[in-house]
């Protein structure tokens, strides 16, 4: 059997679990948040109050937090791109609709919200350039992405178990911050938004275990081939109106790094934490190939701190369209 046939026949087995797997780690539309729970609602004599008490905790932000809100909201607000992605990887039967596509179709919904929730409140906090925002917006979705992946379930749930756990500490880490500003309301959405992504990685990264149990030296192979590739953010291709692709992302990036919201020590934690819960070092029935990839794969960690430590990060924030250079803190 061609290992295109096993991929198949392995994605066919999981998917007889996809309801389980969507009441575990799914919540149902009417009992889920929407964004108008934490926004002001303009049909209330306090909206106006509410909006100037929102722009005045902006103030308390700083440039480089604005930079990394604006570059986590227009990865959200990507979505089109990742469901048109997923719909297409093999075992995804969006015509037929079948269990994967019901999944892609139920992720995507809840990850839409927010897209949603935080392009209205940089709307309301003055603070941010939308015109500009929006124009990063749609060069994102119009350009489109390649993490790697090709159509291989395998390499795209391991981007998506890498990935999901990412955004969680990011949106995490950004809450945190606007709390210790007295930002209690986008402190309170960045915290909910963290938790779903939590759930999304725990739902991926159940996948990738159960196809271990499956297909091991593939999914193995897989596991080594997109940490060679490198595991990185949708927002590798984000740039500024007038740039050329992907120009933006390393300063975006330097931003979140001065924050300490996404660091590399953050990537270097996350792959420790998948090959302790996939239990790399136990898989069993690994051909050469594989367990070759089990080594590189078990000491990469250890590797890539000593790299991370001669990264030298810039001082100084780097101007962006999306942030008024007055607003630099």
């Amino acid at each position: 059997m061609s290992i295109k046939n096993i991929r198949l026949e392995v994605m066919q087995t999981v998917e007889k679990r996809i309801d389980e797997f969507m009441d575990t780690y799914l919540i149902p539309i009417e009992k889920i948040w929407q964004p108008t729970d934490f926004l002001p609602d303009s049909s209330s004599e306090t909206f106006f109050e509410e909006v100037r008490k929102i722009r005045e905790e902006a103030k308390e932000l700083s440039y480089d937090f604005w930079v990394v809100l604006v570059g986590d909201t227009i990865t959200e607000e990507a979505l089109p791109t990742y469901e048109s992605w997923l719909m297409d990887v093999e075992g995804v039967d969006q015509h037929e609709r079948n269990g994967w596509s019901r999944w892609v179709r139920n992720w995507t919904a809840e990850e839409n919200r927010h897209g949603d929730v935080l392009n209205k409140y940089l709307y309301l906090s003055g603070r941010v350039n939308m015109r500009e925002v929006e124009k990063t917006t749609q060069y994102m979705i119009a350009d489109g992405f390649d993490i790697g992946t090709d159509r291989d379930p395998y390499r795209n749930f391991i981007y998506t178990s890498f990935q999901e756990l990412a955004t969680n500490i990011s949106h995490k880490r950004v809450g945190q911050l606007a709390r210790k500003r007295g930002n209690g309301l986008l402190g309170k959405m960045c915290n909910i938004i963290a938790g779903d992504e939590m759930r999304h990685h725990l739902a991926y990264r159940e996948f990738v275990k159960i196809i271990f149990e499956y297909d091991p030296s593939e999914m193995m192979l897989a596991f080594e081939d997109m940490m060679k590739k490198k595991i990185v953010m949708p927002a590798q291709f984000i740039r500024e109106s007038g740039e050329a692709i992907g120009t933006a992302f390393e300063k975006f990036s330097n931003a979140a790094q001065r924050l300490g919201v996404y660091t590399t020590y953050d990537y270097i934690e996350i792959l420790n934490r998948l090959n302790e819960y996939w239990e790399i070092d136990k898989v069993t029935g690994l051909n050469d190939q594989a367990q070759r990839a089990r080594d590189y794969l078990m000491k990469l960690p250890d590797r890539m701190k000593r790299i991370s430590e001669r990264i030298a990060i810039p001082k100084d924030p780097y101007v962006f369209k999306w942030v008024e250079a007055n607003g630099v803190m």
